[in-house]
């Protein structure tokens, strides 16, 4: 991770910038003088045990939660924490949560075509005839998310992790530049999860992505940085294969 240092010049550097935030929920610290940097167009893994503070650090950055101390800017000079969820949205921040969230009695090609970011209703964007350029995204969105094959399909006929797939889907349609994803292989088979860590890793090539995740195959298959938080800090910073030689890292999470 970049040394935090202060200053706008250095924020304009990173996608996100958060220092000093803490978050505390009737006394309990969720966030603890949190301080981190997240690079342009970079990919990375947020691990650690149940109540490390990985939620509230996705519920912050969304405008979800407010923290009660500390700064977080999006892309340079944006002040997250003067904005609510909506507008939060619309600046650029796309969220995955666990549970995905699709049109079931939709196909999924319609779904991707819901998502298209426009400013309209659910029902003039499906009557409303695409452009040639929003049809030629919708089916580059498709190749990335291995759902091609089933464009037509209804999509609450889909497997589980199909519907994550399409869920993501859904929000790179809408154009972010930073994707947070929770938990996304949970209930996944083995081959749904090595799919999952691939479309990230393509996605990540055109945005900065965070993906908050507890196993620990798939954080090594995305190939990135790792964080890892504990009692609302950074515990330690890497590679997996440094968090997973690292003697705090084991004493907290992995175990021995």
């Amino acid at each position: 991770m970049t040394n935090i240092i202060g200053g706008s010049a250095m924020r304009e550097e990173q996608i996100l910038y958060l220092d000093g935030i803490t978050v505390s929920f009737d006394g309990f610290r969720a966030l603890d003088n949190l301080s981190l940097v997240f690079d342009v167009g970079q990919l990375r893994a947020i691990i650690g045990p149940n109540g490390a503070g990985k939620t509230t650090l996705m519920d912050v950055i969304t405008g979800l939660t407010r923290p009660d101390s500390g700064e977080i800017f999006f892309q340079g000079d944006v002040d997250l924490s003067k904005l609510d969820e909506a507008a939060i949205a619309n600046l650029g921040i796309g969220r995955k949560f666990q549970k995905p969230t699709v049109f079931e009695s939709h196909s999924v090609f319609d779904n991707l075509e819901l998502a298209l970011k426009a400013e309209r209703g659910v029902f003039a964007t499906l009557f409303a005839r695409l452009t040639a350029t929003q049809r030629e995204r919708i089916e580059a969105v498709l190749e990335t998310i291995a759902l091609t094959d089933v464009r037509d399909e209804i999509a609450g006929t889909l497997s589980h992790g199909q519907k994550q797939w399409l869920e993501i889907g859904m929000l790179v349609m809408q154009e972010p530049d930073l994707l947070l994803v929770d938990e996304p292989v949970a209930g996944m088979t083995d081959a749904e999860t090595a799919q999952t860590a691939t479309l990230l890793k393509e996605i990540a090539r055109t945005r900065s992505v965070i993906v908050v995740e507890h196993d620990m195959a798939f954080v090594r298959d995305l190939e990135a940085p790792v964080t890892v938080l504990h009692e609302g800090r950074v515990l330690a910073e890497g590679t997996l294969d440094a968090m997973q030689n690292d003697e705090r890292v084991i004493d907290v999470y992995l175990g021995r």
